[in-house]
């Protein structure tokens, strides 16, 4: 197995399972992608002392300066290149990681969908292009389906990321500080789940606006996404289904309920007409990468 597909299989379980129906060229694409994805989000994420330097380094290299940001850097470019990957949307993954250097309290719902379009949406803009998507019009839905998942992520690592200082959950639904979630606190234990079910609410309108463009992609690619879609979006049900609990840890979906909504998959490949985009999920994603205004 290539090194970008053990990555992928080590710690992208869900994304690993719908790759197996890409076939073997598109899945080492995607898993090259994915590569490059998990690599600048671990360092994002890591305790060296100069994380936020080698971030900077790797984006200035993304705008074509002549700064030595790692084989792995060097590897995307050269998929990127192969692939007409936008740079642009890597450049924003970029901002997002860079953003998550400081303690993170989002104000309201619109830095968090710009958020999430910059650490998510922009994968699924270049994941269009690996996978060989001629239409122009799955962008949008790409987009979407990058939030819904950021969104799922979120609702899933609220604790986590409290304990790293990041407090995504808008002030606007609750105005309690990270160091209180950290902490478990029982008295913020139901405003923070009542929280974490909204994120889940707005991750399902993305989620809907996500599988009507997936029949923009081509048949094989189409298959792929629709399960990591189902795959992913399981993991808000399963939080939903322990009440939102969302202090007993992360929660993970089981290879049997993957069968079951790798079944469940094949009735969305069923021919049906290809709506609009719905603008208004764009509203707050002005000037972004792929946003049509």
């Amino acid at each position: 197995m290539m090194l970008s597909k053990k990555i992928l299989a080590r710690h992208g379980k869900s994304f690993y399972w719908a790759s197996l129906f890409l076939g073997p060229k598109l899945a080492e694409r995607a898993a090259q992608l994915y590569q490059f994805c998990r690599f600048v989000d671990d360092l994002a994420d890591g305790d060296l002392s100069e994380r936020k330097e080698s971030l900077e380094d790797i984006r200035a290299r993304l705008e074509g300066h002549s700064v030595a940001a790692g084989p792995e850097i060097e590897s995307f470019l050269q998929l990127a290149s192969e692939n007409h990957i936008p740079l642009i949307a890597a450049r924003e993954l970029l901002d997002g990681m860079l953003s998550d250097q400081t303690a993170v309290a989002f104000n309201s719902e619109a830095e968090l969908l710009r958020y999430c379009h910059g650490v998510a949406g922009t994968v699924g803009l270049m994941m269009c292009r690996v996978l060989n998507c001629k239409d122009q019009r799955a962008d949008s839905f790409a987009i979407d389906l990058g939030i819904a998942m950021q969104l799922t992520n979120i609702a899933r690592d609220v604790l986590e990321d409290a304990k790293m200082e990041r407090r995504y959950l808008p002030a606007s639904w609750i105005n309690v500080p990270a160091s209180k979630i950290s902490a478990s606190n029982v008295a913020c234990r139901a405003p923070v789940a009542s929280a974490i079910k909204r994120v889940l609410d707005l991750a399902e309108e993305y989620y809907g606006s996500a599988l009507v463009g997936i029949r923009l992609l081509p048949f094989r690619s189409r298959f792929s996404i629709t399960v990591a879609l189902r795959v992913y979006r399981q993991i808000g049900v399963l939080l939903q289904r322990r009440h939102l609990r969302w202090w007993d840890g992360r929660v993970y979906v089981p290879a049997s309920e993957k069968v079951l909504l790798t079944l469940r998959s094949l009735l969305d490949l069923r021919p049906a007409a290809i709506l609009n985009h719905n603008q208004r999920l764009h509203r707050d994603l002005k000037g972004l990468a792929g946003v049509v205004s």
